[in-house]
């Protein structure tokens, strides 16, 4: 039997209530307070890096109309999630197969989609999500840059959020806005992490980290979690011109070694209950519930 004829039979099982799918996998989110953070190519390398590691992933870039993630690949996907909303294709058809096993969904002009999709479409759409929990181990959203509605939607629907900043003061300042807005707005938080990126030195991204954790425990009560430093590296430079990932084609430059190093902190990282919340289709559902609102 096929994967089409697999996922029809999934999606029928679970509209039936008879479906009991080993919900196991972890989503996380990575968001960053404004963009030119370097905030998709550490998604990318980072998913390469859950690879490496014998990890199933997936990718679904939430950036919405701007394809960021297929740019980096150098790679052209047929359809995006916008065909899914819209009934035109399932989840199975809309994955685009990328290096190290690696798959990834584009999200076209899903988001305008999410907003004006009937209940009908809605439980399609939800359902359809059911089928990547049976095949991922991680999935990593990659959303858009800033404090906007359709971000911030994201991180409150998600247990877990790895927020990338650099040393410059409106990154930091912007970051730290992210997290005060989640705040305001959220009755549970997600668990925060903290990468920094283009740092001259360990010395530097610690105290940016610092800052930015002070801020959070001082005035909101939140602690964050530092996942590390990233330098600057002439050879993501030279890799993003070639639309190759760093992590393969400079596997010992220190951007790769720095975003292995995060990789494998995350890993050790317990995930809790909380955090899995029924893997992505729990994650979908509550973000299909917000756009809806």
């Amino acid at each position: 039997m096929d994967q089409a004829n697999n996922l029809r039979n999934l999606i029928n099982q679970v509209e039936k209530g008879e479906s009991v799918i080993d919900l196991s996998s972890r989503v996380i989110t990575v968001t960053s307070g404004k963009g030119g953070v370097g905030k998709t190519n550490f998604s990318l390398n980072l998913a390469i890096q859950f690879s490496k590691l014998n990890k199933k992933v997936i990718i679904i870039d939430a950036d919405f109309g701007l394809a960021n993630i297929e740019v980096l690949f150098g790679i052209i996907p047929r359809y995006s999630l916008a065909d899914v909303l819209k009934g035109k294709r399932d989840i199975e058809e809309v994955l685009t197969d990328g290096p190290m096993g690696i798959r990834f969904i584009s999200g076209g002009s899903g988001l305008r989609e999410l907003s004006n999709i009937t209940e009908r479409q809605m439980n399609y759409f939800i359902n359809n999500f059911s089928y990547l929990d049976a095949i991922s181990d991680i999935i990593i959203i990659d959303t858009g840059a800033g404090i906007s509605k359709s971000v911030i939607n994201f991180i409150k629907a998600s247990g877990e959020t790895i927020i990338v900043t650099t040393p410059e003061p409106t990154s930091v300042t912007d970051a730290y806005a992210l997290i005060k807005t989640i705040k305001e707005e959220s009755v549970k938080m997600p668990d925060f992490k903290i990468v920094v990126n283009r740092v001259d030195d360990d010395e530097e991204g610690l105290e940016i980290f610092n800052k930015i954790n002070r801020a959070a425990t001082r005035f909101l009560g939140v602690s964050l979690e530092n996942l590390g430093y990233i330098p600057y590296d002439k050879y993501l430079v030279k890799a993003v011109k070639n639309q190759q990932p760093a992590s393969l084609c400079f596997p010992n430059c220190e951007f790769t070694k720095s975003i292995e190093l995060v990789c494998k902190r995350l890993m050790n990282i317990k995930v809790s209950d909380k955090q899995r919340e029924s893997g992505v289709r729990g994650f979908v559902k509550r973000l299909a519930n917000m756009f809806s609102n």
